[in-house]
């Protein structure tokens, strides 16, 4: 065989388990991090809740203004949890994790299922795993932010409710700061402002996590 067909070969070999890997990494989870989220300054109430977060003990327990409303939010964290089930296997760390989620997010403004998104990318839900930048936790925070809390402690950041409280505020504060467009507020929670890729997974996992409530 001369030496140009061995190399055509080797090339059409090597196409042909590109495509028959390529249903295999897109099952793979991802490895992005929020490694390169830049330090800014956050107003006082923000640190002060932030504050709040990390001494709590336990998911803080929403109020609703009627039987109705709190059934939706029952159902959802039912329907959630059957959902996350495989991925946090402890019931209890999981309502847990699920309760605060919600919490959070309503709180800043920000959908559940863009959350849980933002988790899957930056963690796959595994709540004390590090970086290689250093980041922390569901959110994977940057450790310069444990120092809005006082005393910089950084295991803090392990917290769930420090973690997501964390994590939720970030993201509305960079949201506030693109005016709205939540494709660049990912961007900058990344560090990667401007490029698809990041904001991409995130829109694409957020799908994996909408709930529709039954009509």
């Amino acid at each position: 065989m001369s030496p140009d067909l061995s190399r055509t070969g080797r090339a059409r070999r090597r196409a042909c388990v590109a495509v028959l890997l390529s249903p295999c990494v897109a099952l793979l989870p991802q490895r992005v991090q929020a490694g390169a989220q830049v330090e800014e300054p956050l107003a006082d109430s923000v640190r002060s809740a932030l504050a709040a977060a990390v001494n709590d003990s336990a998911p803080p327990k929403p109020v609703f203004e009627n039987i109705e409303a709190r059934l939706v939010y029952l159902r959802w964290l039912g329907e959630m949890s059957t959902r996350l089930r495989k991925r946090i296997t402890e019931p209890v760390v999981r309502e847990d994790f699920l309760e605060t989620l919600w919490y959070q997010s309503k709180r800043e403004g920000l959908e559940p299922s863009l959350m849980l998104g933002l988790v899957q990318v930056e963690s796959g839900f595994r709540q004390h795993v590090v970086s290689k930048a250093g980041a922390r936790g569901y959110t994977q925070v940057m450790p310069f932010w444990a120092r809005l809390i006082g005393d910089g402690d950084e295991r803090h950041l392990f917290k769930v409710q420090a973690n997501l409280a964390f994590g939720c505020v970030i993201l509305r504060h960079y949201l506030n700061r693109e005016k709205g467009d939540m494709y660049m507020a990912l961007g900058r929670y990344n560090g990667s402002r401007g490029r698809p890729e990041y904001p991409n997974a995130v829109f694409a996992a957020q799908r994996l996590w909408v709930y529709k409530p039954p009509a």
